[in-house]
């Protein structure tokens, strides 16, 4: 555990880090609404090797591949290959991440990218995956409390470019945590963000 003021100091987080950030356990004294990484298997790095809060920002994280990948047991039989939308969503879930270390209260959720393009696939006997994300913008809203991020991204297997993330965007959002969940209370059924 550390306290929330080291947590906006750090420039890196190693995998038992982030795990307890995902569920909630890394920070003792965390502020009101304090966001959360989705928890494996679903979070997709390893380890958050470098935070940059000078402008332009920069967020860069790794992924040990790993054969058992559950990913790899379903996507394809007979043809086994990571989703180029789980390397999608890692540049999503960094983006939130830097928007955390940085301050920025809310839970994030994914807004979209203006672009994607993928030249290669990540398979069972790849290494590391490398996400080098660099920040275009970052705003925190005064008046509304939201934060919005756009980056753009790189994702490397094992030193070679294989997808090309344009305009990703993830905004943070006060008020919209669903932490009674089974239960059915006011955040139970989504819609529209309140910007």
């Amino acid at each position: 555990m550390m306290k929330y003021a080291e947590f906006v100091q750090r420039t890196h987080f190693n995998q038992a880090e982030l795990i307890a950030f995902a569920h909630g356990t890394l920070v003792d004294d965390p502020p009101e609404d304090f966001a959360q990484l989705p928890s494996p298997p679903f979070l997709m790095f390893d380890r958050v090797t470098e935070v940059v809060r000078d402008r332009p920002g920069r967020i860069t994280a790794e992924q040990d591949i790993r054969l058992d990948g559950w990913y790899f047991q379903c996507h394809f039989r007979g043809d086994p290959v990571q989703p180029g939308c789980l390397g999608v969503d890692a540049v999503w879930q960094l983006l939130g991440f830097y928007m955390t270390v940085n301050g920025s209260p809310g839970r994030g959720r994914a807004l979209g990218c203006k672009s994607v393009e993928f030249s290669g696939q990540i398979r069972p006997y790849n290494q590391l995956v490398r996400y080098d994300v660099r920040v275009k913008r970052y705003t925190r809203l005064k008046e509304s409390g939201v934060s919005l991020i756009i980056g753009d991204a790189t994702v490397l297997v094992d030193g070679e470019a294989i997808y090309e993330v344009e305009a990703a965007k993830v905004g943070c959002f006060l008020g919209i945590g669903y932490t009674d969940f089974p239960r059915r209370s006011a955040n139970a059924v989504g819609g529209i963000f309140k910007r």
